[in-house]
């Protein structure tokens, strides 16, 4: 089989068939509608638990990747893209359940694997990774490391950050512009020039796509544009997009903590600058990304497509990693003892 090995062109010479690990929640979603959108043959992997009618146009192979992979057994794909690889053996396993390797393998990691994120610093693919096997970047940089073993030439690594936009089922992204509708005195944790980097799935999406055609190999940060965004700058566009009065209180960090109130759940978007451990969370470097063809719509649209999606869908869809915001109560009680009394009427 044929295809282009020109990393500059953005054509591939034929459709590729593509095993898509997932495929029905959030960023395999969109990965699979790049991909359709491209023309490629597409098989879905998963246990058919969510979305079931979803892309009934494409061949689904139904499973679960930690006990039951019969369904891959012997069967061969050009590329496998892995959007939901949490642990080292589930790699192993998909590798050893196909018929022979795959002419590439893109795998979706995360910044989560990196050691450390120190105050006020910027960190690129070369920073250490976390040892060990415990915890979520622990287990996902093993992840890494097997399916580099496995085809070393052969992988694409993505590590994004926060990932945001239509069908986030994480309620963090959502959360501000929910808040805004509501109204009222808004508390907001920090300054506001305070560094803010997410990625827009649909962008994430079309590029991991564009990557596997190209067969491109390496690491890859995936977090944000160009130009460094703040707090700021989201809540005013998530004002001006919702059309709603809101008056938004900001709290300097340090204030916020001593209320106790918990980071990145609680008041999502948000971790003190100067926490020794995740200060620099929001301050990767994605030059390498941006060179190999990483392009983002504008903060403007993201924010609106993704507000028109939470206005049809109320509810988040179920999720492990969904968040549990600051209650109105207690987002006004704490309001009120850091500002003073809030003027009658005010709508928490």
């Amino acid at each position: 089989m044929r295809y282009s090995s020109n990393t500059n062109s953005k054509e591939h010479d034929i459709p590729m068939r593509i095993l898509i690990m997932g495929g029905t929640l959030f960023l395999g979603r969109h990965i699979v509608e790049a991909a359709l959108r491209n023309k490629h043959e597409i098989t879905l992997f998963n246990r058919g638990l969510r979305n079931p009618g979803l892309f009934s146009e494409v061949e689904r192979l139904t499973g679960d990747r930690d006990s039951d992979l019969s369904s891959l057994k012997g069967r061969y794909f050009d590329v496998v893209i892995d959007p939901s690889a949490y642990r080292p053996g589930q790699v192993e396993s998909l590798l050893d359940a196909l018929g022979a390797l795959p002419r590439h393998y893109t795998l979706v990691s995360t910044v989560s694997v990196y050691a450390s994120f120190p105050p006020g610093s910027r960190y690129d693919e070369q920073a250490a990774v976390l040892t060990g096997d415990e915890g979520y970047g622990a287990l996902k940089a093993r992840t890494e490391e097997a399916l580099q073993r496995r085809l070393p030439s052969q992988t694409t690594i993505v590590r994004p950050g926060l990932i945001v936009g239509p069908h986030d089922p994480t309620g963090r992204f959502t959360y501000w512009m929910r808040r805004i509708d509501r109204g009222g005195d808004v508390l907001v944790p920090g300054r506001p020039d305070r560094p803010l980097q997410f990625i827009d799935a649909r962008d994430l999406a079309e590029w991991i796509v564009l990557l596997t055609e190209r067969s491109t190999s390496g690491v890859f940060n995936a977090t944000g544009a160009t130009v460094q965004t703040t707090m700021a700058q989201l809540l005013d566009c998530c004002v001006a997009e919702v059309g709603r009065e809101a008056c938004l209180h900001w709290l300097d960090d340090d204030t916020v903590t001593a209320t106790d109130v918990e980071a990145w759940t609680e008041l999502p978007l948000w971790i003190p600058e100067n926490h020794p451990e995740f200060g620099g969370f929001m301050r990767a470097n994605n030059d390498r990304a941006i060179a190999a063809g990483l392009t983002f719509r504008s903060m403007r649209q993201t924010v609106a497509d993704t507000l028109a999606w939470s206005r049809e869908v109320p509810d988040e869809p179920p999720s492990p990693v969904k968040v549990v915001p600051l209650s109105p109560e207690r987002e006004l009680a704490i309001l009120e003892q850091n500002n003073g009394r809030l003027p009658s009427g005010a709508d928490a």
